[in-house]
């Protein structure tokens, strides 16, 4: 109890929310960090996915991609950058969070880019040709448009990975919500109410982004709700 008191009073005290260390700071480096990150992946990613779906090419990467994604372990590549950030110049903080974010980020991107596009009837593909499309046309007006409610599934997914991954930026000196966590821990007892806050606050953003994305998908594709 005195854990879940200590966290509203410390939620309550508007010194927290003020400042550069403030909650207000700490929750837009995350999602600063997080919108760098997910602009990356989404560039490495989806063209790329969507050519090789389009082509028919690697069907066997897309799998491939799903299991590197679930096979690393989001701590392990933020410590295995991190020398290499140190070494090359780029420092602690945000580029070996950074880095980290865009390789989680890249596996769901890719996966369901590339399903979305590979699952167009290929019936759709051949009258769509048949009436004297291009390919690029096929692949703007046909395919594309089925696949977006894949692609968008897969931008949320890594969106709300990215988001709640960035916490573990704090222990390579990234200042964000996660520096909450990690200050707490380091305070053992004492600490516990603001671990529980930047938890809460942790959740309570990538809920807040997953349901912006699942707004946004059925924005973009009444069809498909």
């Amino acid at each position: 109890m005195n854990t879940i008191s200590g966290a509203i009073d410390f939620l309550f005290t508007p010194e927290n929310w003020t400042g550069p260390r403030g909650i207000l700071a700490r929750t837009w480096a995350q999602i600063w960090i997080s919108i760098v990150a997910m602009a990356m992946s989404a560039a490495l990613a989806i063209p790329g996915a969507v050519w090789l779906a389009h082509r028919r090419r690697a069907p066997n990467l897309s799998v491939a991609m799903v299991n590197l994604g679930r096979a690393i372990p989001s701590f392990a590549i933020i410590v295995l950058i991190f020398p290499f950030s140190i070494r090359f110049g780029f420092g602690l903080g945000f580029w070996p969070t950074c880095v980290a974010l865009v390789i989680i980020g890249v596996p769901p991107m890719f996966t369901n880019a590339y399903a979305g596009i590979a699952s167009t009837p290929r019936d759709m593909v051949e009258a769509a040709s048949g009436i004297g499309m291009t390919d690029r046309q096929v692949l703007r007006k046909v395919e594309f448009p089925v696949s977006l409610p894949l692609l968008i599934t897969g931008v949320r997914i890594a969106a709300v990975t990215t988001v709640a991954t960035a916490t573990l930026g704090a222990i390579v000196g990234y200042d964000c919500l996660g520096t909450y966590i990690v200050s707490g821990l380091r305070r053992g007892e004492s600490g516990r109410p603001e671990v529980l806050v930047g938890a809460v606050l942790v959740a309570l953003l990538a809920l807040g982004v997953d349901l912006f994305l699942d707004r946004l998908e059925r924005a973009v594709s009444p069809w498909n709700t």
